[in-house]
């Protein structure tokens, strides 16, 4: 974005809904087209839009439209209107806004929040500026060029004097919206590109946020749910009546598996009047399953099997140059094979959901990232209007992408309809990690080819992993686009010949969003082996990096971005120079370095480690970072900080394993994460400038275990293909 932007009439009221002569005009925002709304008789308030009123009194209420689950974001595209407007921050407040389509896309994940937000939300602070200033220019009966905005304040220049915001409300309400408006250049910003205290953290620290578990409605009920343990399996038999002498336990009865589009799984449910009751009913159950098509399932085999495909000739999906014949010119050939398992989502509060089913419409609380997909799911359902149904969105103790797949919604709804009163159900950790929309197990296999002058000539990248499509169109077997092009089919090396490849692949259980997704396997597998080449070559690490890198260019990179390989180079350069890249280092310490481009923002780390008798320890990471134009720096230190431990904990312990089946691991005992004696100091530099901002939630964890491993490799001159570290006996 420009420092500075006029906006048209036009384009503004397809952005923006204005009270004019008693209508909120419909408006677009990126992708997405929202509904017109009557107009409320003239009240002292100013509305000029839905996500903004500014009152009487002064306070200013801002909507939330997504999703707040630690990353921050009610605070940062808050902040966005309110810069735009000159609105003092202490008269901010925030309310969360419910599922529904006129806020546009409400599915918080993908790092796209501020990507889709931050551009729009400037419009609407900026025109209910302008609306404002022409309310007090009216009134003094001055030119509006004369008259500014400051503080909650227009200020007429020449006399100095001033009128609040909340005494212009009513006036500015009855104005039409403006024929242009002007942004602020970033030397002008008071919010944007500053730290923004959380608008949260009051109550979060005062145990005064409410978390989908905190949700509690007259005459609820609580619910437990005995899940078939094999992915789509069902119930044979059940035998309910240990759990009907539980005290507190009112009900046991088996629900059916919904399909649409995410739904639930089935089981047999209990139903009592407290959770601790419900909880111990279902342990008091005895449920005989039947197992199902997905009942031979084993990782282990199934990983032989994907890693024996990568090895053989695969669909090509991406083809430069001719690597074959390069292969045979070859001064050299390095080859190597990466298996990475399943991960689970853990989050520290686990699926939940209220949903009080009232006849002819339905009332849901929960910690959702996807309120308008349990919307229409549980509308479907129920054979309901959308508009009967109403989501409440609460804080969410942590998602990673868990929180897209609103099942456990599904479950309250169908239980509420059942017992014909509200309902919450509730999962334990043991539900949470052996029913999850698992992050995706994966076998590559990379081969390359080096000149004499070990240069790479040539790249042959072969995946094999089961695809997130699978879950919404059963049988699918290759992988979307999208999924290659998380360090595959995107790679941002100069290679004159180079080749991907993708393998059969099938799923056996629900395959879901986890935070960075695909880059996660790509972003490591590439990062590792290009480690390999520069030690193949013999050469600095870094060197051969920016080598493979290239000439400055831009690469297409899909929604109107293109990869700029001069912005990718600066982010390594800077992560390693604030590391002290090259600098002696004490016996059995070694540096490692990884860089990565996902989710339309650069990220870079260096990592400093040492082994001691076998042990690893991981000392300092440095990140750099550039996400475009920064909204909020402590947000975005705290997600780069947050991505290292999330890194560490997939690098250190993450797998997920099945037999017969059946998901072996049950809880932190055996699927454990990152311990707070295990973190490291992590220190965070954000490259500064004003293009366009872009997502930061998830791209800082692809570049944290190879980082990792290029480090023991340095250290050790031992090198790791696969995850996790646990098995090879350093953690």
């Amino acid at each position: 974005m420009s420092p500075i932007e006029n906006i048209s009439r036009r384009k503004f009221v397809r952005y923006l809904g204005f009270a004019t002569g008693g209508l909120v005009m419909a408006y677009n925002l990126p992708g997405f087209i929202l509904k017109a709304n009557a107009a409320e008789p003239a009240t002292g308030e100013f509305k000029p839009s839905l996500f903004i009123q500014l009152n009487s009194d002064g306070s200013l209420i801002l909507v939330a439209s997504r999703s707040e689950m630690g990353q921050n974001i009610r605070t940062s595209l808050s902040s966005v209107i309110a810069d735009e407007m000159d609105a003092d921050w202490k008269k901010v407040s925030i309310i969360q806004a419910d599922g529904n389509p006129i806020y546009g896309d409400q599915n918080t994940d993908g790092s796209r929040s501020i990507l889709l937000f931050f551009a729009p939300l400037r419009e609407m602070g900026a025109a209910a500026r302008v609306m404002l200033i022409k309310a007090a220019s009216i009134k003094w009966g001055v030119p509006e060029s004369e008259c500014t905005a400051e503080n909650h304040y227009v200020i007429h220049k020449k006399t100095n004097q001033k009128i609040s915001f909340g005494d212009l409300a009513e006036a500015a309400s009855r104005l039409h919206p403006p024929k242009n408006i002007t942004l602020k250049t970033p030397k002008e910003y008071d919010f944007i590109g500053h730290s923004m205290p959380s608008v949260d953290l009051k109550d979060f620290v005062h145990g005064k946020a409410k978390f989908g578990v905190d949700i509690r409605v007259p005459g609820m009920k609580f619910a437990a749910v005995s899940r078939p343990p094999v992915t789509f399996g069902s119930v044979k038999s059940f035998d309910a009546s240990k759990a009907l002498k539980v005290q507190g336990v009112e009900d046991v009865f088996e629900i059916p598996r919904v399909k649409i589009p995410y739904g639930a799984l089935g089981g047999v449910a209990v139903v009592a009047s407290n959770t601790w009751a419900a909880l111990k009913g279902k342990e008091a159950l005895s449920v005989i399953w039947e197992t199902g098509e997905n009942g031979g399932y084993d990782t282990q085999k199934f990983m032989e099997l994907m890693t024996q495909r990568v090895h053989d000739q695969a669909k090509v999906v991406k083809k430069e140059g001719d690597v074959e014949k390069a292969f045979s010119n070859a001064d050299k050939i390095v080859e190597s094979t990466f298996q990475l398992p399943h991960l689970s989502h853990a989050p520290m509060e686990v699926p939940n959901a209220v949903a009080w089913f009232k006849g002819d419409s339905c009332e849901i609380w929960a910690p959702l990232q996807s309120p308008q997909d349990a919307r229409r799911d549980a509308a479907q359902y129920l054979g309901l209007d959308p508009e009967k149904v109403t989501v409440h969105v609460t804080f969410l103790g942590g998602a990673f992408g868990r929180k897209s797949n609103p099942d456990f919604v599904m479950e309250a709804v169908i239980l509420s309809k059942k017992m014909n009163c509200p309902i919450q159900v509730f999962w334990d950790r043991t539900d949470d990690i052996q029913h999850d929309f698992y992050h995706t197990t994966s076998a590559q296999y990379l081969k390359a080819a080096l000149d004499k002058s070990g240069n790479t000539t040539a790249w042959l990248h072969r995946l094999a992993f089961p695809s997130i499509s699978s879950t919404f169109v059963p049988g699918t077997n290759y992988a979307s686009g999208g999924e290659l092009a998380s360090g595959a089919t995107n790679l941002p090396f100069e290679i004159p010949n180079l080749q991907v490849e993708n393998a059969k692949a099938d799923a056996y259980v629900r395959i879901g969003w986890l935070r960075s997704v695909c880059n996660i396997f790509e972003g490591y597998a590439t990062n590792v082996f290009a480690d390999e080449l520069a030690a193949a070559a013999k050469k600095d690490p870094l060197e051969y990096r920016l080598g493979l890198i290239g000439k400055d260019r831009l690469i297409e990179a899909g929604e109107g971005f293109k990869l700029d390989t001069a912005r990718l180079k600066k982010v390594l350069t800077t992560a390693a120079k604030n590391a002290g890249w090259g600098k002696s280092l004490p016996a059995n310490h070694g540096m490692g370095l990884a860089v990565h481009y996902s989710f339309l923002t650069y990220v870079a780390a260096v990592t400093e480690v040492s082994v001691v008798n076998n042990h690893l320890t991981v000392h300092k990471i440095h990140l750099a970072v550039d996400c475009g134009q920064p909204v909020n720096h402590d947000t975005i230190k705290a997600q780069l900080q947050g991505a290292a431990i999330f890194g560490m904990s997939i690098c250190y312990y993450g797998k997920i394993t099945a037999k017969d089946g059946k998901i072996q691991q049950t809880n932190f005992d055996n699927y454990p994460v990152l311990r707070m004696d295990e973190v490291p100091e992590v220190t965070v530099d954000i490259i500064e400038n004003h293009e366009r901002p872009t997502g930061i939630g998830e791209p800082g964890v692809p570049v944290i275990a190879p980082s990792i491993v290029n480090a023991i490799y340095a250290a050790t001159g031992k090198r790791y293909h696969n995850l996790p570290l646990t098995e090879t006996g350093l953690v």
